[in-house]
This record gives structure tokens, sequence and C-alpha cells, in this order.
């Protein structure tokens, strides 16, 4: 028998209990949010009992309480991209609840304080003071602190920020497009960003119109209180038969209770939008943002104390409230001051035993490390540059650097070693030096402030600004305001910002100085970092059957023509085939250029596939043949200068032809003669790939387009 209720229960609810009737409420949400709704449509139609009203204006009160209270709490504003919705969705019910109040007011407001309920019954005698008179001034300086000040104002942020989010947008768009372009970021953080972007735009647009609801709200509130005064004045003397006096008391108070009720949560929500739109650029919680900036500065709270203890000296002045306020606040500035002074003194201590430290270790090391010391890349720049790698305003240029050595990793094969930054108070403000193992490698001029714009058609650039040269190719270019950035796009020039003009110029220089940069303990370290399984091949090869100064020379020998050594297991494999027919480390490195055929015919195609060729006629082939002497390591080629003149003009002329026809073609040889062919090639046109018969792939798609 102790079981029967629940079980009664459960047929009540067609088999269901209780809390599974609430789960699946919470799963039909917007049938719910529907009806709600459609609730607020009946309430403007249909009369509401007084206890329902009570209800339904305590929900309201609590609903702007809590719309209040997310809008201080939240870390960004577009946190709360619901809100123009909470605000249609707010007024709209408070606007109905003003017609039912409305209609219990007219129809019994003869009958006394509670005939549109306790709510407004409260409101109409506590906060009244049971004086209608001081409850109207009352209702009319709410309805104007919410229309004038708070509405108004927070109408106008939300309409310039919602100018400057748009303005904005094309901007932060390409910014995001050239941080991903430059590997600063993933597609992924590329997607999120513009995903925010879009979002905070229109979450400023809609605010922009949605502070509209707030501002007709108090207009309508003026508007029914009005009617609600004249018209129960009437019904009370007409239709009632109640005295002017006794009418205009009973109306006015119930009237003016009404509209305290409906005034308080328009007040709440209006401060909630304002709170809203005011934290543009906060990226914390209202409450932090606003005790960290006021306790930054004591010297402010100082100041406040002296005039309120200078103000509770006059005469005539209360002087208790005014030193009161005098202490908290020279107290709370004496105690935020002593703190900053402790930080202060704490971060001088621990630098000041950084420096110690430091001083002592370079004096220990003074006599050979700085004698010694070779930097593989260093990058000086003029004090006119420092704003590029200052961390804490702009880390665009160490960001850069750190995603070239793993773009270079990646392509490569090669890690790149760290570039030490330093300032050079011998340059001039804007020129920068590049150094590759203490050599001067490069140099330019840079203007921080601007953009590099270049043609790529070679036609002369019309913006104006500063001409110039591009440092890294020598091309023209110009140099002009960050204001003038969408119309160059918008003209098809090339627009870079002054970090990507250094960044380039040490890729280019990587790239050229890359087999000086493969040091032994480099070459080393890649092995290390090989796979378990690939250091059985290593063990077997070295130093048994070649030494790891030789591999480190055949993989120099392929970065000099730019030939990723990523593949580092194919490379031992070719290797360990070729030492046992040659010693020649030049025969060695053709034959791994052969075992890594499928990828140079990859890397040299063009974007339909093709590998375009020029070929090298039978003279030619024939010659160079007969040219080479020597065995091994001693074969030279030892052809005539006007033979080498003759044919340095033929491949220069027909290259440039077929480059102005867009053609950026490979130099076919034979194997023999490849690398005797490219040591020519190089001193004129070192980015020309020359490549032999046995380095092209047989799946790979050729088109003759010359012959030498």
């Amino acid at each position: 028998m102790a079981k029967q209720p629940e079980k009664i229960t459960s047929q009540a609810f067609g088999g269901k209990s209780f809390k599974d009737l609430i789960v699946g409420a919470t799963k039909r949400g917007d049938i719910f949010f529907a009806l709600a709704i459609i609730l607020m449509l009946v309430i403007l139609i249909m009369p509401l009992p007084a206890w329902l009203l009570d209800i339904a204006l305590a929900l309201s009160i609590t609903i702007s309480c809590l719309v209040l209270m997310t809008a201080i709490f939240i870390e960004k504003p577009n946190e709360f991209s619901a809100f123009p919705l909470v605000l249609l969705i707010t007024t709209m019910y408070r606007l109905s609840l003003n017609l039912a109040s409305t209609r219990l007011i007219l129809a019994k407001g003869y009958q006394g304080p509670d005939a549109a309920g306790e709510v407004i019954k409260a409101f109409g005698g506590f906060i009244m003071g049971n004086n209608f008179v001081i409850g109207v001034i009352v209702f009319a300086i709410l309805v104007i602190v919410n229309f004038v000040v708070i509405t108004k104002g927070s109408g106008r942020i939300a309409e310039v920020a919602a100018r400057f989010a748009l303005d904005a947008m094309p901007g932060k768009q390409m910014a995001i497009d050239a941080d991903l372009s430059s590997g600063l970021i993933t597609e992924d953080e590329a997607r999120a960003r513009r995903e925010d972007l879009a979002k905070e735009s229109s979450f400023y647009g809609a605010m922009d119109g949605a502070s509209k609801f707030v501002r007709g709200d108090a207009i309508a509130g003026l508007i029914i209180t009005f009617i609600n005064i004249v018209a129960g004045i009437i019904i009370g003397m007409v239709q009632n038969h109640m005295s002017f006096s006794a009418a205009a008391e009973a109306y006015t108070r119930l009237t003016v209770g009404d509209g305290l009720v409906s005034q308080v949560p328009a007040l709440i929500i209006s401060v909630a939008a304002g709170i809203l739109v005011s934290k543009a650029g906060m990226t914390d919680s209202t409450d932090k943002v606003l005790f960290e900036q006021v306790a930054n500065y004591p010297k402010a709270l100082g100041m406040s104390s002296f005039l309120a203890l200078s103000l509770g000296m006059l005469p005539g002045t209360p002087a208790i409230p005014f030193i009161l306020l005098a202490a908290l606040t020279g107290a709370t500035a004496y105690y935020l001051d002593k703190q900053q002074k402790q930080a202060l003194e704490q971060a001088q201590a621990v630098l000041e035993e950084e420096q110690k430290q430091g001083k002592i270790a370079k004096a220990a090391d003074e006599p050979i490390a700085n004698a010694l010391r070779v930097d593989l890349i260093r990058l000086e720049i003029g004090y006119g540059l420092l704003p590029l790698i200052n961390e804490e305003t702009n880390k665009k240029l160490t960001d850069q650097i750190k995603a070239l050595r793993r773009a270079l990793a990646s392509e490569l094969g090669f890690v790149m070693p760290s570039i030490r930054i330093q300032d050079n108070m011998q340059l001039e403000a804007n020129e920068y030096n590049i150094y590759i193992k203490e050599v001067k490698s490069g140099k330019g001029e840079l203007r921080p402030t601007q953009l590099l714009v270049m043609d790529p058609r070679g036609e002369p650039i019309t913006l104006p600004g500063e001409a110039t040269y591009e440092p890294t190719f020598g091309l023209k270019a110009m140099w002009i305001d960050q204001s003038y950035r969408e119309e160059a796009l918008f003209r098809g020039y090339t627009v870079v910002d002054p970090s990507t003009v250094v960044t380039t110029h040490i890729t280019e220089l990587v790239k050229d100085n890359m087999p000086e940069l493969l040091s032994y303990a480099e070459t080393q370290k890649l092995l290390d970092e090989l796979d378990k399984e690939h250091q059985k091949l290593i063990k077997e090869l070295i130093p048994g059957k070649i030494s790891l100064g030789a591999v480190q020379r055949i993989l120099q020998n392929l970065l000099q023509e730019r030939v990723s050594i990523r593949d580092l297991p194919t490379i031992l494999e070719g290797i360990s085939e070729a030492v046992t027919t040659t010693r020649s480390l030049m025969m060695i490195t053709e034959h791994v250029r052969t075992r890594l055929s499928r990828q140079l015919s990859n890397a040299y195609a063009n974007e339909f596939g093709v590998i375009s060729l020029v070929t090298l006629s039978p003279e030619w082939e024939h010659a160079f043949a007969e040219a080479i002497v020597g065995d091994g390591d001693e074969r030279q080629l030892a052809m005539a200068p006007s033979a080498l003149q003759n044919f340095i003009t033929k491949v220069r002329n027909v290259l440039e032809e077929l480059a102005v026809k867009g053609e950026n073609a490979v130099l076919l040889t034979s194997p023999g003669i490849r690398p005797f062919v490219r040591s020519i090639i190089e001193r004129f046109r070192p980015l020309t790939v020359v490549m032999s018969q046995n380095e092209i792939h047989p799946k790979a798609k050729i088109k003759t387009v010359g012959q030498i």
C-alpha cells in the first residue's frame, strides 16, 4: 500500500515520472519559448486577475536584475550577443503588463489601493510615502533619468560603436588574412577570429537599433501614465460618482504606483544596456577593470581625501561625513601606494640580482666567450625600428621570425639557427643590417609606421608616398601611409608591412646561405632526431661506410640548390646505395637526387602539374662531356672561355624569352654533366633549376618549351 501513491502519480503523467517530464521540457525549449511569447500577446487582450498580475510584475523585476548582473559579470560585450533580443522581449513584456494593470486600475480603482494587486499597492504606499504628489515627482525623476540620461547616452555609444566596428571590419579582416599568410596563425584560428569579428559587428549593429526599444519604452510609460490619470479621474467622477479630490487621489496613487513598478525594471535594463555598450575594448569583468584601473592611481585617491577634508573644515558644513570619507580614501591611497612601492622594490631587487649574476658570469667568461662567439644570424636595427620588436607593444617581427623557422623546417627540412636581434646606435634610425656568420649579407631601410607597396606588373605606382627599392630583390617600390592600404589593394598592388619586409629579406639570405649554416652539430642533431626504426640504418652507414662530415657535405650540396632534406631517410638510403660503387661526394649527391625524383618533380611542376623543360642540344651535350677532365672528386670542367660565354648568352636569351611568356622553365641535361652545367648557371641565374634526365619521375608530366 505504501507504493500506491507513486503508482497513481506515474499513471497521472502518462507512465512517466515527474523528473522525466522536466528533462523532456528542457529538450523542447523552443516550444516553451514560443508559448511564453504567445502568453505576452494574450496579456494584451485578456484581463489578468490581481494575484496573477503580482506574480508577473515580480517576474519582470527579477528578470531585469538578472540581465543587469549578467551585463556586469561578462568579460566581453559580444559574449552577451542575445542582449538585443532580451531587450525586445523584456520591453514587450513590460508594455503588456502596463496594459493589464491599466485595465485593472480603470476598472476597479474606486475599490481602494489594492485594486490592482499588492505589488502596485506596495509601490504606491511605501515608495510614495502615502503622498501621491511625492510619487508623481519620484516617477517624473525616474523617467527623466532613464529617458534623458541613460537611454540617450547608451544609444549614442551604441551608434558610434556600431559605426566604428563596421568601418574597422575590412582592416581587421585584412589583418587576419595577413597573419594567416605569414604563418602566425593557423586556418582554424583565422576562422575563429573571423567569426568573432562577424559577431562583434553584428552585435554593435543590433545594439544600435535595440537601444531604440528602451527609448520608446520610456515614452510609452509617460503616455500611459498621463492617460491613466486623466481617464481615471473622469471614470471616478462620472461612473462611480466620486468627488474630484477622491478620484484624483485614488487613481493617481494607483497610476503612479503602476508607473514606478514599470519604470524601475526599465531603468535597470537601461543601466544594463549602458554597461554593455560601454565595455567596448574591455577583456574582463566590470568590477575587475574598474577597481584595477582606479587602484593604479593612489595619488588621485589622496587628492580626493585632501579635498574631502577641506570641505569638512568649512564653516557650516557637517564635518563628520567628510572627515570619515577623507579618512577612508586617505587610508586606501596610503595602502595602495605602499603596495606599489613594495612591488617596484621587489622588481628592482630581482633586476639587480639578475644584472649582478650576469656581470659575474660575463666577467668570468669575457676573456674567451666574447672573443670566440660567432652569431650565425644577426639582425642589427637602428633605434627608430625598436618598436617593431618591443614586446609590450608589437610582437609581429619576432612572431614572424618564429613562423619563418617553422616554415623553413617544414619546407626544406632545415632547422634555421636562432636569430640574434640587437640595436646598433651607429646605424641610421630606420636602417637595418643582416649578418650571416659575422659577414654583412644584406641591408635595408624601413618606415616603421608606413607600408611598402609594389606593382607586380612593373608599372609606376600612382599613390602619394616616398619612392624606394624593395631591399630583397631590388624592385621599385614606394612607402605609403597606412590610410592608403585599401586603395592600394584595390589597384592590385602588393602591400607589405615593415616586419614582413625584414622577414622576407632574412628568408632569402638564409636560403642562399643554407649550406654554410648547416653545421656538423646540426647534422648530428638531425640524425639523432630520426625515428627509432631509422637508427639501425644510421649505425650501419656511419662511420663504417661514410663519415658524418661527408654526410654533412652531401646535405649541403642538396641545400645549395634548395632541395629539401626533410626526407632524410630516403637520402640516407641513397647514400648507402651509392657508397658501394663510388667515394665521390659529387656522384653520391647525384645518386641521392635520383632517389628524390618524385620530390623534385613535384617541387618544380607548375600549377597544372606539368614540368616545363628546356633541353640541351646534342652539340652542347657532347661539348660538355668532352670538356670534363679528371676522375672522382678531381673531375673538373675545362671548357674554353669563348665557348662558356657563348653558352651563357644562349641560356640567358632563351630563359628570358620564356620568362616574358610566363614560363618558369627547368634546364634538362644528361646525368653526367648536370653538376658542371649547374656550376655555370648558378653564377648568373642562381634560381634557375637544373635537372638531369634521371631526376624526372616516370609519372611526371613534362613539356618541352625550348632548346639551348
